[in-house]
């Protein structure tokens, strides 16, 4: 078994969204949490690595005679589990709720 852990990939993931429309409806619970994370998506994909990174990475697992379990791909993805590594699950949780929401 092997693991490919990408970060964000600079695809059309998030040009193809399609969000409900009651979200859009300034008196919905959910606009504000939409456009913050519609805004942290959009910062992060200006630092997106790109699809290449991570089609490299695969090469590397699945041509390698002893490959690791896990196989990060894209700077942030580093970042993350680094950061990860550091303090708690729930510490890691809430960090990343701050960043997204």
């Amino acid at each position: 078994m092997i693991i490919i852990e990408p970060g964000v990939i600079n695809t059309n993931i998030f040009s193809s969204v399609v969000v409900a429309k009651k979200s859009k409806d300034p008196n919905s619970p959910y606009t504000e949490i939409t456009q913050k994370m519609a805004s942290a998506f959009e910062e992060m994909m200006k630092n997106a690595s790109s699809p290449e990174v991570v089609a490299k990475v695969v090469l590397e697992a699945i041509t390698n005679d002893n490959p690791s379990l896990r196989y990060l791909a894209g700077k942030d993805a580093e970042t993350w589990l680094n950061a990860k590594r550091n303090m708690t699950d729930e510490k890691f949780y809430k960090m990343m709720k701050q960043n997204l929401m």
